[in-house]
């Protein structure tokens, strides 16, 4: 997954986070760890947005590159530099897959209690699992 550069500013015990490479794409939080998290999904957010409107995503920029543009020094002065991971959506495609029969009752019993379809069910716990692999 990519990681996109984030400034985190701190003020009267209220955290703001920006990204330089997508303008207008903000999130406020109490902690920074609360502020991390809420920037991530409006990043995500912003990004789905964009691509449903056929915006063209734009291309990111490394370190490097942020740190030789003026506005982003002066927009950094007082806050530091986080990497917030970018979930791009994507299209869905359609699988063939095999399972046993019986995980696949459970796997339709626990999707119909939840609410989603089984796909849904399926990637929901399959992005969980990814995720708490790190």
């Amino acid at each position: 997954m990519p990681l996109t550069p984030a400034l985190v500013h701190e003020e009267d015990g209220i955290f703001g986070i920006s990204f330089p490479d997508f303008p207008g794409c903000i999130s406020t939080g109490r902690t920074a760890e609360e502020v991390l998290r809420k920037g991530a999904e409006a990043l995500t957010f912003h990004v789905a947005g964009m691509i449903e409107d056929g915006d063209p995503l734009p291309l990111g920029r490394d370190l490097a590159q942020l740190r030789a543009d003026p506005g982003f020094r002066s927009d950094a002065e007082g806050a530091f530099i986080a990497l917030v991971p970018l979930e791009v959506p994507g299209q869905s495609i359609r699988l063939n897959i095999s399972m046993e029969e019986t995980l696949v009752d459970a796997v339709d019993r626990a999707a119909a209690e939840a609410g989603q379809s089984r796909s849904a069910y399926l990637a929901e716990a399959a992005k969980r699992l990814l995720k708490s692999r790190g």
